[in-house]
């Protein structure tokens, strides 16, 4: 698939859990791992046995209160742009070649400079911030996959035991989803590491019904990023410049000066 086309596909969730039985109950939100789901992820029409998956990546990939405490995350989508993400506050900074987007994706409000020049036509801002919210939904996906796993609108699906394309035996997983994110039509399918519970490959339809794959690249080289793990290597596809801060200066969010934050990393 050419470049310009992964540049935009999609994305968006956050969140599992763990039950027994064929469908999940509201009894079984609270589970093994304290990993609850997103407050519209489907529960009743999800497999238990996929949930249970679902729980063990979370945990193996540091634990949910560690994915909560996590607060910015910085990294570099595929060589075109860079990207900074607020967690908690919804704030996000991206620069890409000669336009910077300071944008809050929880309320689409924010500021977008092209050449160093503040852009204030409103129409034009407002087609600058969907812009910039799109470019960040498909870039975190690439990057935060798997702790994504069970967000609103999210059916989880167990297709069984499958070797990935390097001979890892995995449990497969199939995503569907419901009036959520850029393009609700999508299907994923993730492979899961049977014996470290990570995910190792991973495949995407554009529509749920489509027969051949959009991509299907591997998760590989997984590092410890504060107290999560992240994979950037997604074969000859990579993320790179990948950070985490716990703290970072209000400047990184609000300033069209761009950032070093390399510089800013703790030793």
């Amino acid at each position: 698939m050419k470049t310009k086309t992964l540049l935009f596909l999609s994305l968006f969730f956050v969140c599992l859990i763990q039950s027994c039985g064929a469908g999940g109950t509201q009894e079984t939100i609270e589970t093994e791992y304290g990993n609850p789901p997103a407050e519209s992820f489907n529960i009743e029409d999800s497999d238990a046995k996929a949930i249970a998956v679902a729980d063990q990546v979370m945990e193996a990939m540091g634990g949910r209160k560690a994915w909560d405490n996590t607060r910015h995350i910085a990294w570099n989508f595929f060589g075109s742009r860079n990207l900074v993400w607020d967690k908690w506050t919804g704030d996000v900074r991206i620069d890409m070649n000669n336009t910077t987007f300071l944008i809050n994706i929880n309320d689409n409000t924010g500021k977008a400079f092209i050449d160093g020049r503040e852009i204030t036509d409103s129409d034009t801002l407002n087609n600058l911030i969907g812009r910039g919210r799109s470019a960040w939904i498909n870039d975190s996906y690439w990057l935060l996959m798997p702790f994504k796993l069970k967000d609103s609108g999210v059916t989880l699906k167990y297709l069984g035991e499958e070797e990935t394309n390097e001979g890892v035996l995995a449990d497969k997983l199939e995503l569907t989803f419901d009036k959520v994110g850029n393009t609700p039509n999508n299907r994923y399918w993730v492979w899961v590491d049977k014996t470290d519970h990570l995910v190792k490959q991973w495949a995407y339809y554009r529509n749920a019904a489509d027969t051949n794959q959009g991509f299907n690249v591997p998760f590989k080289d997984y590092q410890k990023m504060g107290d999560i793990l992240i994979s950037g290597n997604r074969g000859d596809r990579q993320l790179t410049e990948i950070m985490v801060f716990d703290e970072l200066p209000a400047s990184v969010y609000n300033s069209k000066e761009k950032p070093d934050l390399a510089a800013m990393k703790k030793p």
